[in-house]
Protein backbone atom coordinates (compact mmCIF):
# COMPACT_ATOMS: atom_id res chain seq x y z
CA UNK A 1 0.00 0.00 0.00
CA UNK A 2 1.04 3.62 -0.52
CA UNK A 3 1.64 5.59 2.66
CA UNK A 4 -0.24 8.68 1.56
CA UNK A 5 -1.16 11.79 3.52
CA UNK A 6 -4.79 10.64 3.59
CA UNK A 7 -3.77 7.36 5.24
CA UNK A 8 -1.91 9.14 8.03
CA UNK A 9 -4.71 11.70 8.38
CA UNK A 10 -6.96 8.75 9.26
CA UNK A 11 -4.47 6.54 11.11
CA UNK A 12 -2.87 9.08 13.45
CA UNK A 13 -6.11 10.24 15.15
CA UNK A 14 -7.31 6.62 15.30
CA UNK A 15 -4.15 5.47 17.07
CA UNK A 16 -4.21 8.40 19.52
CA UNK A 17 -7.87 7.61 20.22
CA UNK A 18 -6.97 3.99 20.94
CA UNK A 19 -4.33 5.10 23.43
CA UNK A 20 -6.74 7.39 25.24
CA UNK A 21 -9.37 4.67 25.42
CA UNK A 22 -7.06 1.92 26.67
CA UNK A 23 -5.34 3.92 29.39
CA UNK A 24 -8.22 6.16 30.40
CA UNK A 25 -11.55 4.46 29.88
CA UNK A 26 -11.24 0.72 30.38
CA UNK A 27 -10.05 -0.04 26.82
CA UNK A 28 -13.59 -0.88 25.73
CA UNK A 29 -13.55 1.48 22.76
CA UNK A 30 -9.94 1.06 21.67
CA UNK A 31 -11.00 -1.34 18.92
CA UNK A 32 -12.59 1.62 17.11
CA UNK A 33 -9.13 2.30 15.69
CA UNK A 34 -9.09 -1.07 13.89
CA UNK A 35 -12.63 -0.44 12.63
CA UNK A 36 -11.55 2.92 11.21
CA UNK A 37 -8.45 1.50 9.50
CA UNK A 38 -10.50 -1.39 8.07
CA UNK A 39 -12.45 1.19 6.07
CA UNK A 40 -9.41 1.78 3.85
CA UNK A 41 -7.31 -1.37 4.37
CA UNK A 42 -7.74 -5.12 4.17
CA UNK A 43 -9.11 -6.16 7.60
CA UNK A 44 -6.12 -8.42 8.27
CA UNK A 45 -3.72 -5.54 7.60
CA UNK A 46 -5.73 -3.24 9.87
CA UNK A 47 -5.58 -5.84 12.66
CA UNK A 48 -1.89 -6.46 12.03
CA UNK A 49 -1.05 -2.77 12.25
CA UNK A 50 -3.03 -2.20 15.42
CA UNK A 51 -1.89 -5.15 17.56
CA UNK A 52 1.74 -4.02 18.15
CA UNK A 53 0.47 -0.50 18.83
CA UNK A 54 -2.10 -1.80 21.33
CA UNK A 55 0.64 -3.85 22.99
CA UNK A 56 2.84 -0.77 23.21
CA UNK A 57 -0.03 1.15 24.82
CA UNK A 58 -0.55 -1.76 27.23
CA UNK A 59 3.08 -1.56 28.36
CA UNK A 60 2.81 2.20 28.87
CA UNK A 61 -0.42 1.76 30.83
CA UNK A 62 0.94 -1.05 33.02
CA UNK A 63 3.41 1.33 34.63
CA UNK A 64 0.68 3.80 35.54
CA UNK A 65 -1.54 1.12 37.11
CA UNK A 66 1.15 -1.28 38.37
CA UNK A 67 -0.02 -3.49 41.24
CA UNK A 68 -3.47 -1.90 41.44
CA UNK A 69 -5.28 -4.74 39.65
CA UNK A 70 -7.28 -7.65 41.03
CA UNK A 71 -5.06 -10.58 40.04
CA UNK A 72 -7.66 -13.27 40.70
CA UNK A 73 -10.17 -11.67 38.33
CA UNK A 74 -7.53 -11.00 35.68
CA UNK A 75 -6.31 -14.61 35.85
CA UNK A 76 -9.81 -15.99 35.21
CA UNK A 77 -10.24 -13.78 32.16
CA UNK A 78 -6.80 -14.58 30.74
CA UNK A 79 -7.22 -18.35 31.14
CA UNK A 80 -10.68 -18.15 29.60
CA UNK A 81 -9.35 -16.27 26.57
CA UNK A 82 -7.33 -19.27 25.35
CA UNK A 83 -10.18 -21.31 23.79
CA UNK A 84 -11.66 -18.13 22.31
CA UNK A 85 -8.36 -17.33 20.60
CA UNK A 86 -8.12 -20.93 19.34
CA UNK A 87 -11.60 -20.68 17.76
CA UNK A 88 -10.69 -17.38 16.10
CA UNK A 89 -7.49 -18.91 14.67
CA UNK A 90 -9.59 -21.61 13.01
CA UNK A 91 -12.03 -19.04 11.61
CA UNK A 92 -9.21 -16.93 10.20
CA UNK A 93 -7.98 -19.88 8.17
CA UNK A 94 -11.35 -20.68 6.58
CA UNK A 95 -12.96 -17.23 6.14
CA UNK A 96 -12.29 -14.47 3.63
CA UNK A 97 -11.79 -10.73 4.19
CA UNK A 98 -15.49 -9.89 3.87
CA UNK A 99 -16.31 -12.17 6.81
CA UNK A 100 -13.94 -10.16 8.94
CA UNK A 101 -15.31 -6.86 7.65
CA UNK A 102 -18.76 -8.05 8.65
CA UNK A 103 -17.59 -9.25 12.07
CA UNK A 104 -15.74 -6.03 12.83
CA UNK A 105 -18.76 -3.99 11.74
CA UNK A 106 -21.22 -6.16 13.66
CA UNK A 107 -19.17 -6.01 16.85
CA UNK A 108 -18.99 -2.22 16.49
CA UNK A 109 -22.76 -1.85 16.25
CA UNK A 110 -23.43 -4.41 18.98
CA UNK A 111 -21.08 -2.55 21.29
CA UNK A 112 -23.05 0.66 20.79
CA UNK A 113 -26.40 -1.14 21.21
CA UNK A 114 -25.24 -2.79 24.42
CA UNK A 115 -23.97 0.47 25.92
CA UNK A 116 -27.15 2.34 25.05
CA UNK A 117 -29.34 -0.42 26.47
CA UNK A 118 -27.32 -0.39 29.67
CA UNK A 119 -27.57 3.41 29.93
CA UNK A 120 -31.38 3.20 29.63
CA UNK A 121 -31.58 0.43 32.24
CA UNK A 122 -32.87 -2.05 29.68
CA UNK A 123 -30.18 -4.40 30.98
CA UNK A 124 -30.62 -4.70 34.76
CA UNK A 125 -27.55 -4.25 36.93
CA UNK A 126 -26.50 -7.39 38.73
CA UNK A 127 -26.68 -7.06 42.50
CA UNK A 128 -24.39 -10.00 43.24
CA UNK A 129 -20.92 -10.63 41.87
CA UNK A 130 -20.62 -13.25 39.15
CA UNK A 131 -19.12 -16.62 40.11
CA UNK A 132 -15.61 -17.51 38.94
CA UNK A 133 -16.77 -19.60 35.98
CA UNK A 134 -18.47 -16.51 34.51
CA UNK A 135 -15.07 -14.81 34.39
CA UNK A 136 -13.66 -17.73 32.41
CA UNK A 137 -16.63 -17.59 30.01
CA UNK A 138 -16.26 -13.83 29.60
CA UNK A 139 -12.58 -14.36 28.88
CA UNK A 140 -13.43 -16.89 26.18
CA UNK A 141 -15.74 -14.43 24.41
CA UNK A 142 -13.15 -11.69 24.84
CA UNK A 143 -10.40 -13.87 23.38
CA UNK A 144 -12.46 -14.51 20.24
CA UNK A 145 -13.68 -10.94 19.67
CA UNK A 146 -10.25 -9.55 20.51
CA UNK A 147 -8.59 -11.77 17.91
CA UNK A 148 -11.03 -10.97 15.08
CA UNK A 149 -11.51 -7.25 15.77
CA UNK A 150 -9.47 -6.20 18.85
CA UNK A 151 -12.87 -5.80 20.54
CA UNK A 152 -12.54 -7.83 23.70
CA UNK A 153 -13.59 -4.95 25.94
CA UNK A 154 -17.38 -5.44 26.21
CA UNK A 155 -17.46 -9.02 27.60
CA UNK A 156 -14.70 -8.15 30.06
CA UNK A 157 -16.56 -5.01 31.11
CA UNK A 158 -19.81 -6.93 31.68
CA UNK A 159 -18.02 -9.29 34.04
CA UNK A 160 -15.77 -6.84 35.88
CA UNK A 161 -18.44 -4.20 36.44
CA UNK A 162 -20.54 -6.79 38.27
CA UNK A 163 -17.59 -7.55 40.56
CA UNK A 164 -17.97 -4.10 42.15
CA UNK A 165 -14.35 -3.07 41.70
CA UNK A 166 -13.46 0.54 42.33
CA UNK A 167 -12.67 2.71 39.30
CA UNK A 168 -8.90 2.39 39.46
CA UNK A 169 -8.86 -1.35 40.25
CA UNK A 170 -11.26 -1.93 37.35
CA UNK A 171 -9.04 0.06 34.99
CA UNK A 172 -5.85 -1.65 36.18
CA UNK A 173 -7.40 -5.14 35.88
CA UNK A 174 -8.55 -4.34 32.36
CA UNK A 175 -5.09 -3.12 31.37
CA UNK A 176 -3.40 -6.27 32.73
CA UNK A 177 -5.96 -8.58 31.13
CA UNK A 178 -5.57 -7.14 27.65
CA UNK A 179 -1.82 -6.89 27.91
CA UNK A 180 -1.85 -10.69 28.40
CA UNK A 181 -4.50 -11.39 25.73
CA UNK A 182 -2.67 -9.25 23.18
CA UNK A 183 0.59 -11.02 23.98
CA UNK A 184 -1.15 -14.40 23.47
CA UNK A 185 -2.47 -13.23 20.08
CA UNK A 186 0.88 -12.06 18.79
CA UNK A 187 2.37 -15.49 17.92
CA UNK A 188 -0.71 -16.71 15.98
CA UNK A 189 -0.81 -13.36 14.15
CA UNK A 190 2.80 -13.87 13.10
CA UNK A 191 2.24 -17.48 12.00
CA UNK A 192 -0.92 -16.62 10.05
CA UNK A 193 0.77 -13.75 8.23
CA UNK A 194 -1.30 -10.99 9.82
CA UNK A 195 2.01 -9.33 10.67
CA UNK A 196 4.12 -8.38 7.66
CA UNK A 197 7.26 -6.29 7.24
CA UNK A 198 5.04 -3.55 5.86
CA UNK A 199 2.70 -3.51 8.89
CA UNK A 200 5.69 -3.47 11.25
CA UNK A 201 7.22 -0.55 9.34
CA UNK A 202 3.94 1.35 9.62
CA UNK A 203 3.89 0.54 13.35
CA UNK A 204 7.28 2.21 13.77
CA UNK A 205 5.90 5.36 12.18
CA UNK A 206 2.74 5.34 14.31
CA UNK A 207 4.33 4.28 17.62
CA UNK A 208 4.94 7.86 18.88
CA UNK A 209 1.26 8.66 18.43
CA UNK A 210 0.26 5.53 20.38
CA UNK A 211 2.43 6.71 23.28
CA UNK A 212 0.95 10.20 23.07
CA UNK A 213 -2.51 8.66 23.27
CA UNK A 214 -1.51 6.54 26.27
CA UNK A 215 -0.14 9.61 28.05
CA UNK A 216 -3.29 11.59 27.32
CA UNK A 217 -5.51 8.72 28.46
CA UNK A 218 -4.02 8.50 31.96
CA UNK A 219 -4.75 12.20 32.41
CA UNK A 220 -8.14 12.06 30.73
CA UNK A 221 -9.10 9.32 33.22
CA UNK A 222 -9.18 12.03 35.87
CA UNK A 223 -10.63 15.03 34.05
CA UNK A 224 -12.91 13.95 31.16
CA UNK A 225 -16.34 12.48 31.79
CA UNK A 226 -17.04 9.01 30.45
CA UNK A 227 -20.28 10.35 28.95
CA UNK A 228 -18.47 12.82 26.69
CA UNK A 229 -15.84 10.30 25.62
CA UNK A 230 -18.25 7.49 24.82
CA UNK A 231 -20.70 9.76 23.00
CA UNK A 232 -17.94 10.44 20.47
CA UNK A 233 -17.05 6.75 20.44
CA UNK A 234 -20.62 5.68 19.66
CA UNK A 235 -20.84 8.06 16.71
CA UNK A 236 -17.56 6.77 15.28
CA UNK A 237 -18.55 3.13 15.73
CA UNK A 238 -22.01 3.51 14.18
CA UNK A 239 -20.51 5.17 11.09
CA UNK A 240 -17.60 2.76 10.67
CA UNK A 241 -19.57 -0.35 11.64
CA UNK A 242 -22.36 0.39 9.18
CA UNK A 243 -19.87 1.09 6.39
CA UNK A 244 -17.96 -2.15 7.02
CA UNK A 245 -21.12 -4.25 7.00
CA UNK A 246 -22.26 -2.55 3.78
CA UNK A 247 -18.89 -3.24 2.14
CA UNK A 248 -18.95 -6.87 3.26
CA UNK A 249 -22.43 -7.52 1.90
CA UNK A 250 -22.02 -5.66 -1.38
Amino acid sequence: MDLTFSFFALAVPAVIFAGISKTGFGSGAAFAAASILALVLDPAMALGIMLPLLMLIDVAALRAYWGKWDWQEARRLIIGSLPGIALAIWLYQVADADVFRFLIGAVSLLFVAFQLAKARNLIPSREKAYPGWAGVLSGCVAGFTSFVSHAGGPPVAVYLLAQRLDKTTYQATTVLTFWAINALKSLPYAILGVFTWQTLYIDLLLAPFALIGAWLGVRAHRIISERAFFTLTYVLLVITGSKLIWDALT
